[in-house]
């Protein structure tokens, strides 16, 4: 069984027991975390696609650790006109651990 979240503007692919990186959520180490945003979910054969999101339906994962990003530099420049900016970046990350995809026993049917 797995599921679709959405995140951070971003989808993961998930199932009980993986360990997924997304942008940092606010909480500490060891807490839980409901995520409420399931596009879709896969119970063996049968696929359940929301409309945008399902019903019924939360990834619970536990936050495992948060870190930043490797850092990315931004250069602009213009030619002839001595414009040269340099810029850096490193995104902040949280790591979750998904415990369990929990949903509603109406999407069995």
């Amino acid at each position: 069984m797995y599921a679709v979240i959405k995140a951070g503007g971003k989808e993961y692919k998930v199932s009980q027991g993986d360990i997924i990186q997304i942008e940092k959520i606010n909480g500490e180490i060891g807490d839980r975390v409901e995520l409420k945003n399931v596009l879709m979910i896969s119970l063996g054969e049968k696929i359940v696609v929301g409309q945008p999101y399902l019903e019924n339906v939360t990834v619970i994962g536990e936050i495992v650790r948060h870190a930043k990003g490797k850092k990315i530099l931004i250069y602009k420049m213009k030619k002839r006109k001595n414009y040269r900016r340099l810029k850096g970046h490193r995104q902040n990350y949280t790591y979750l651990k998904i415990s369990d995809i929990s949903f509603d026993n109406s999407l069995n049917n």
